[in-house]
């Protein structure tokens, strides 16, 4: 387990889920349930999720070489920014709103909701991608999931006042640039080789 690690994938995850489809999910879903439950079922998709995400990442170091590896990262971070820039959050609200009609059994219907939702996500791409760069799919895995159990926690708890101070396409935009430099970074490393 690497602390810095960690702490370098935290701020990435942190930022690209943050004006993200589920953040609002669970924003929306603590406005009709217990936030507790909404965040309990968020946080264990989000779990699921990040085993996944590393899993692949570690795969592909396994299957790839390096620079094959470092040069699919640098796409993929760029993939990100484009999709971070295109995201619309309204919609979004709408598909959240319709999958919350019943208050039983909040933290399932929030689980699967954040599970759904996140499913091929720019954060779960990330996190694979962070797994595969830095090898050490365990570091990896904390930072992201501390990461997006804190974008859960804001969002159940303070979100609606967040998004009154905070610009969402700003978010989208700070997203975008951390993803083309760590491209760049990751282009830089595949051409060294």
């Amino acid at each position: 387990m690497h602390l810095s690690i960690v702490l370098a994938v935290f701020p990435v995850i942190f930022l690209g889920e943050l004006p993200d489809k589920t953040m609002f999910a669970s924003l929306v879903l603590a406005a009709r349930g217990h936030p507790r439950s909404v965040w309990l079922g968020a946080a264990a998709a989000f779990f699921v999720h990040v085993v996944i995400a590393t899993t692949i990442g570690v795969g592909l170091f396994h299957l790839f070489s390096h620079r094959v590896l470092e040069g699919v990262v640098a796409a993929m971070f760029l993939a990100g920014a484009f999709f971070a820039l295109r995201e619309k959050p309204d919609d979004e609200v709408e598909l959240i709103a319709r999958e919350a009609m019943t208050h039983r059994q909040v933290a399932t219907t929030a689980f699967f909701v954040i599970f759904i939702a996140e499913w091929g996500d720019l954060t779960q791409i990330l996190t694979a991608n962070l797994a595969a760069h830095y090898h050490s799919p365990l570091s990896v895995a904390l930072g992201a999931v501390l990461a997006l159990w804190a974008v859960a926690l804001l969002a159940v708890v303070g979100g609606q006042s967040l998004m009154r101070y905070v610009n969402v396409v700003v978010l989208h935009r700070c997203m975008a640039v951390v993803l083309i430099v760590l491209a760049g970074v990751a282009a830089v490393s595949a051409i060294r080789g």
